[in-house]
């Protein structure tokens, strides 16, 4: 079986495991860019997200103005492709972590990246919430906070879960795109080591291991999903 991969596969071999250009590498440099973005790229979008719901003229805090503000600004991020957003930001990245190459530097573009993306299906999610189960909580005195976390997300964290999954997977994406620019990751080495050298094996490697990490993270999301959507109904 090693001879038989060896012979198949010698580019991939030739990278080896270890080293700046190894296999253990790219795929540290995957995982630290797609954590990292989701926490801070999460978080914005969170935030956006329940301003959509929460200041909408249907919301519990309606305010045009701010309700405005927050769409046509994720409208905007959002209508960006991920590729001419990397150069749109890279003077703020520059600032910021003080380079526009790298792992870390690629955390703010797939931050400002994918938190539109998230906003728009947070705000799908808290808006499917029962409006009675709104109406009720605020009838017995309930403060925007408490409807905020008490009920719109807490009656959404199956759906929340759900969302954050595909919106895990789509920053996979954005990853491997970052890293054809030189930040690192699997991308990186399907692009510099495989596609530009014409080493069809390691593209194929690096293929089938950002697909493993995928398939990983939807079986971890359906099944919290899961879990989360049981415990509501009980």
């Amino acid at each position: 079986m090693k001879e038989w991969f060896i012979t198949h596969f010698p580019n991939v071999v030739q990278l080896g495991w270890t080293g700046d250009t190894g296999w253990a590498n790219s795929i540290v440099q995957t995982l630290f860019m797609t954590f990292w973005s989701a926490i801070f790229g999460g978080i914005l979008g969170l935030i956006f997200g329940i301003a959509l719901v929460v200041f909408d003229d249907n919301g519990i805090l309606p305010n045009k103005i701010i309700f405005n503000i927050v769409d046509k600004i994720v409208s905007f991020f959002r209508a960006i492709p991920f590729i001419i957003l990397l150069a749109f930001i890279a003077p703020f990245t520059q600032f910021l972590v003080g380079t526009q190459i790298g792992t870390t530097a690629a955390l703010v573009p797939l931050a400002f990246g994918v938190f539109p993306f998230y906003a728009r299906q947070v705000q799908v999610a808290l808006e499917s919430v029962d409006s009675g189960k709104i109406e009720a909580a605020q009838s017995i005195g309930a403060t925007n906070w408490d409807l905020i976390f008490g009920v719109y997300v807490k009656e959404a964290r199956s759906e929340l879960v759900r969302v954050s999954t595909v919106t895990l997977i789509s920053l996979i994406g954005l990853t491997a795109m970052a890293g054809a620019i030189g930040a690192g990751g699997l991308g990186n080495t399907a692009i510099s080591y495989g596609y530009n050298r014409f080493a069809s094996d390691t593209t194929l490697v690096a293929t089938l291991l950002v697909v493993i990490l995928v398939i990983i993270i939807q079986l971890i999301g359906d099944f919290l999903a899961r879990k989360l959507n049981h415990s509501i109904k009980k």
